[in-house]
């Protein structure tokens, strides 16, 4: 029943007139942004903070900015279906079988498997938020120094073991990092750290300040100057309708994909991106045709879309729970809180 509780005290806050209308903005510009390549939600919820610092209940804000979260990570599998260009990190591997789909004529088969399972995962995993949260956040009253400790060393391994290329330069980063961290007013003895003699310093770096200027108007500077030529398809999208084999083999994947999503998106340093690869990967691994992968495989889309909306929506957990963002995005939500 308290599951029935948490889903009706959710509806009554976001269906009204207001929060409907800031949602449907937010899915609007995350799906435009999802489709734009190299921009991602990170950068656009960095610009678009201040924004909502003038609104008057911070529901409001955390729905339009989830929203922009939500619509990015479906978004960007239009483009990786497409033009084999992924406008979001998270659907890096749909271009490896959705754009196969796409030169065989597929491709309005590839875009209604990945808005079906992004809606299946979406779905699914909104219950689970519902029922984890409540025991997560029973859990979080009794944290004390030493279990706040033990997630930030955890954190920070999980930084470093997750982290793609040279080891040397994730333990390089995540030390810049702490000494970030460390700029500002001492809690305990009132001191100012490494402040430079500069009193907008005494409270810190904020991270959405970070995050603007890293990953917002940098990276849409970066992005203008960069210039590509794709190979773009001239067929006339049709027929988006799968076939029941379609449906089988993509419909397994789509309940496989938040399952995994799901436990993938709680975990620090995990999120949607951790979740798309993690699904492609046991899709092939346990598929019995694992040489259609790379040439056109239902699995490949559905898999995929499905587990990184799945990520998407269980990383709020934490975040809401704990107050531990698991990813930058998450970092920027609670700036809204």
């Amino acid at each position: 029943m308290d599951l029935l509780a948490n889903l009706a005290l959710g509806a009554a806050t976001a269906f009204t007139i207001e929060n409907l209308f800031y949602c449907f903005i937010g899915v609007l510009l995350g799906t435009l942004i999802g489709v734009l390549p190299g921009i991602g939600p990170l950068a656009t919820i960095a610009m678009l903070l201040p924004i909502t610092y003038k609104m008057a209940d911070p529901s409001t804000a955390l729905i339009m900015l989830a929203g922009i979260f939500y619509g990015s990570q479906y978004g960007g599998s239009t483009t990786a279906i497409l033009v084999n260009l992924p406008g979001e990190s998270s659907s890096v591997v749909t271009t490896l079988d959705g754009y196969q789909m796409a030169r065989r004529g597929r491709a309005g088969i590839a875009l209604a498997t990945a808005a079906l399972a992004s809606f299946f995962a979406g779905t699914v995993a909104t219950f689970l938020i519902a029922a984890f949260a409540p025991p997560l956040a029973e859990v979080a009253f009794k944290f004390g120094p030493a279990e706040y400790f033990s997630l930030m060393v955890l954190g920070l391994i999980a930084a470093v073991v997750l982290a793609h290329g040279s080891i040397i330069k994730a333990l390089g980063m995540v030390v810049l990092g702490l000494l970030l961290g460390m700029i500002g007013t001492d809690v305990n003895s009132g001191t100012a750290r490494f402040t430079l003699g500069i009193p907008e310093l005494t409270d810190g770096i904020e991270f959405a300040v970070i995050a603007m200027g890293m990953f917002g108007f940098a990276e849409i500077i970066y992005n203008l100057k960069q210039t590509e030529s794709r190979e773009l398809l001239q067929k006339k999208v049709t027929n988006y309708m799968p076939t029941k084999e379609d449906w089988r083999r993509g419909g397994k994947a789509a309940v496989r994909g938040p399952a995994l999503g799901s436990f993938l998106g709680i975990l620090p340093g995990g999120g949607s991106i951790l979740a798309s690869f993690s699904a492609y990967a046991m899709e092939k691994k346990i598929s019995k045709k694992p040489d259609e992968f790379g040439k056109g495989a239902i699995e490949g889309v559905a898999g995929p879309e499905a587990a990184n909306n799945a990520g998407a929506q269980t990383s709020f957990i934490p975040m809401l729970t704990l107050g531990i963002p698991t990813t930058p995005v998450m970092a920027l939500m609670i700036a809204a809180m």
